[in-house]
């Protein structure tokens, strides 16, 4: 197993010291040790990146480090070697092939090169033009189709498969950065238009483009409906520039590099994140380090006191957590409770966190809500890394996760259970707390889309066809 602690932020208690001058560097810190599953046939690998210092044991004390800072998987299991990605598979076919050829060394920098043209050609600094408006540093995308489709940044029906195409795979970055101008967080937090950028692009590399569905362009599709919930009557006649920050950080950092496996599979394989987080919200706990270190890293908000820093990082880590699909009936329960009561007030900190808190998790699982055409393609993503998942499982002789196993599971079957016992009774419950268009429309298309699946599971039936949809 080879961890890589890439930030400057743990506490590491090795049994050699580290010098200072390095853990100031932006490198990282790799630790290999012998793992059957995630072994690292050849740990000198790790240490060619920039800063870094390999140590090699059998120790798995090591594994049990608490840190703030990010913490993730450098292996050779299944990855293509990019700047800041870890493996989006844990492919165990991989582990004992030969070290890495010059090939994928020279892939790695054509990568780097092309990702710095992009930036500096949307920065306008090969071009020499000042654009007319100096927070507008997007691609030239942006002033064409992308920027058609941003006008409409608030419809349900917005295509965040056709925006990721028009933004060349940045629909992340080109989003989020439209929707803090929107909201005005970039004036009122006097951020600086570059970190910000910088920012969203970390963020954005973080996600593995190779993961079916949890990659950059669902945080997209998450924080556009976020952008959706936050200008309903009730929450945008209450939220405050600081609520807004949070929700938009909250739901494009909650998923930051994420494996493509579930909490399951990682606590299964004695993964070392579900022995860091003792198999406790191991995914969401991981996901908020990462988005810490990121925040940190890109000095985004340098310029604040400390003590709002904390707030801000403690509360984001409170959004991200309550995303833990382990924890629906808490949360459901206790909106439940609040809307019968008729106790919700929002004039209070603690209750509009609460309601971001739902915001999210709505968000989070939105797609059902969507229409069928937007609804059906993520169905069929996030089967597909679920049966990768249930794949890797059955080669290995584990016990295969639930919703993985291709032969016994169909899409239809998957979505027509996680709507009637996940989706519908969280949304059921939002649209009593915000009965507007938005919500109804959102139930509209969750029972239009159940009914659709049935259909389809009828006819897969009739048809007498045991293969999936996908």
């Amino acid at each position: 197993m080879a961890l890589c602690y890439q930030y400057q932020l743990p506490v590491l208690p090795l049994d050699r010291p580290v010098p200072k001058h390095v853990l100031s560097r932006r490198g990282a810190i790799s630790f290999s040790s012998s793992s059957s599953l995630f072994g690292c046939a050849n740990p000198r690998v790790l240490s060619q990146r920039r800063g870094a210092i390999s140590y090699e044991s059998s120790d798995q004390t090591a594994l049990y480090i608490r840190m703030l800072g990010d913490v993730r998987v450098r292996s050779r299991a299944g990855f293509q070697p990019e700047r800041r990605d870890s493996h989006p598979y844990v492919d165990f076919r991989l582990l004992h092939l030969s070290p890495e050829s010059g090939e994928l060394a020279s892939a790695r920098k054509i990568r780097r090169l092309l990702s710095f043209q992009r930036y500096f050609r949307s920065a306008h600094l090969f071009c020499g033009v000042t654009p007319l408006n100096s927070l507008s540093i997007l691609d030239d995308n942006y002033n064409g189709q992308a920027m058609r489709m941003l006008e409409k940044d608030g419809n349900w029906n917005f295509d965040i498969f056709l925006f990721d195409r028009l933004t060349n795979g940045n629909s992340l970055v080109t989003l989020t950065f439209h929707l803090f101008k929107y909201h005005g967080l970039i004036e009122h937090f006097h951020l600086d238009s570059v970190k910000l950028r910088r920012f969203l692009v970390m963020v954005q590399e973080d996600y593995h483009r190779n993961n079916p569905y949890h990659n950059a362009v669902h945080a997209a599709d998450v924080t556009q409906a976020m952008h959706c919930f936050l200008k309903e009557t009730k929450l945008a006649t209450s939220f405050s520039p600081w609520d807004v920050l949070l929700g938009l950080l909250a739901a494009m950092t909650h998923d930051m590099d994420h494996p493509g496996v579930n909490q399951p599979f990682l606590i299964k394989t004695n993964h070392y994140l579900a022995s860091l987080y003792k198999n406790i919200s191991v995914l969401e706990n991981h996901h908020w380090r990462s988005a810490v270190c990121v925040l940190q890293e890109s000095k985004l908000f340098s310029h604040l006191a400390v003590e709002e820093i904390y707030q801000m990082e403690s509360q984001l880590g409170s959004l991200i957590l309550a995303t833990d699909i382990t924890r629906q009936n808490e949360f459901l329960s206790q909106f439940r409770t609040h809307l019968d009561r008729s106790d919700l007030c929002l004039d209070e900190a603690s209750h509009r966190h609460f309601m971001l808190q739902i915001a999210l998790k709505c968000a989070d699982i939105s797609n059902p809500c969507r229409p069928w055409e937007l609804s059906k393609q993520w169905s069929e993503k996030v089967t597909q890394e679920f049966f990768h998942q249930g794949d890797i499982e059955r080669e290995h002789k584990l016990d295969i996760s639930q919703l993985c196993d291709r032969r016994t599971e169909t899409v239809a079957n998957i979505q027509i259970g996680f709507i009637t016992y996940v989706a519908k009774p969280l949304f059921v419950e939002w649209s009593r707390f915000s009965n507007t268009t938005l919500s109804q429309t959102m139930l509209g298309h969750l029972s239009l889309n159940n009914a659709s699946w049935k259909g389809l599971l009828q006819e897969q039936s009739q048809g007498g066809d045991d293969t999936d949809f996908i």
